[in-house]
């Protein structure tokens, strides 16, 4: 198992570098830069839950008549990350998902929800990805973003789908932007506290144990299959890719932001 995951890791280093030490993070300076982040990002946060049900789905049995499916282990693992993710607890104590969590947090600080509101309200609607990335004028990175892990949901393999879990998505979030948002707390906590827990959390709990737990999960998955974790490399080095291409898309909407005001 080990051998197989410092292989992918290796892989993805260069990429991974790319993404912690990415330009979007020293351009944030304030909080209406933050709310141009966070509303790229939500969608992030919201295909990541979409991307966890999928795991659930297919590797535990949700429907009745109840069955025994697959491996105990795997079930357990898969699990204890959605109780973690899908109801965990607020800054008041109160249960909600790690999504819920991240619009309050929106909300807190002015950042525009209707955007991800209307693509989700069109989406469950018409079941049509295309009529809800219109309706919602979603912008292109985060459509390609989205339009990825879906293809991966939809490739109907647990072993790429529990790969970009493990590795696109947990341990991403640099010192440094945990720095900037520190200092701009500082400075607004009361509008930006809600945010601020919501990255405690996801160190706390995605970073430590749920890190661990998925990288069980995508051993047991892919197993002594090379081809298999051939694939699951390979997949990974895709779902960063788009990552990068989502902070490229936040970092010059910001830039541009800045560049009107400048002008005016």
């Amino acid at each position: 198992m080990s051998e197989e995951i410092e292989k992918i890791r290796n892989s993805i280093d260069t990429l991974r570098q790319k993404i912690i030490n990415h330009q979007v993070y020293s351009i944030i300076k304030d909080v209406d830069d933050l709310k141009i982040f966070m509303q790229y990002h939500v969608y992030a946060v919201w295909d990541f839950m979409s991307l966890l049900k999928t795991l659930q789905n297919n590797l535990t049995c949700t429907t009745v008549p109840w069955f025994p499916k697959g491996s105990a282990e795997t079930r357990h693992l898969i699990n204890e990350i959605v109780v973690g993710e899908e109801s965990d607890i607020d800054l008041a104590g109160i249960r909600k998902s790690h999504f819920e969590l991240y619009l309050d947090a929106m909300d807190q600080c002015g950042a525009d929800t209707s955007q991800i509101k209307k693509f989700i309200a069109t989406l469950k609607n018409t079941g049509n990805f295309d009529s809800a990335f219109l309706a919602a004028e979603t912008p292109k990175e985060a459509q390609d973003f989205v339009n990825f892990t879906f293809e991966i949901i939809h490739s109907n393999k647990d072993y790429l789908q529990s790969a970009i879990f493990t590795f696109g998505r947990e341990d991403l979030i640099p010192s440094m932007f945990i720095s900037i948002v520190n200092d701009i707390h500082k400075n607004f906590p009361e509008s930006i506290s809600i945010f601020k827990y919501y990255l405690e959390r996801h160190i706390e709990v995605d970073g430590d144990h749920h890190s661990h737990l998925s990288l069980q999960m995508t051993s047991n998955l892919c197993a002594n299959k090379q081809q298999l974790w051939e694939e699951a490399e390979q997949a990974t080095i895709e779902s960063m890719k788009k990552r990068i291409e989502l902070w490229d898309g936040v970092y010059k909407q910001i830039l541009n932001k800045k560049n009107t005001i400048d002008n005016a």
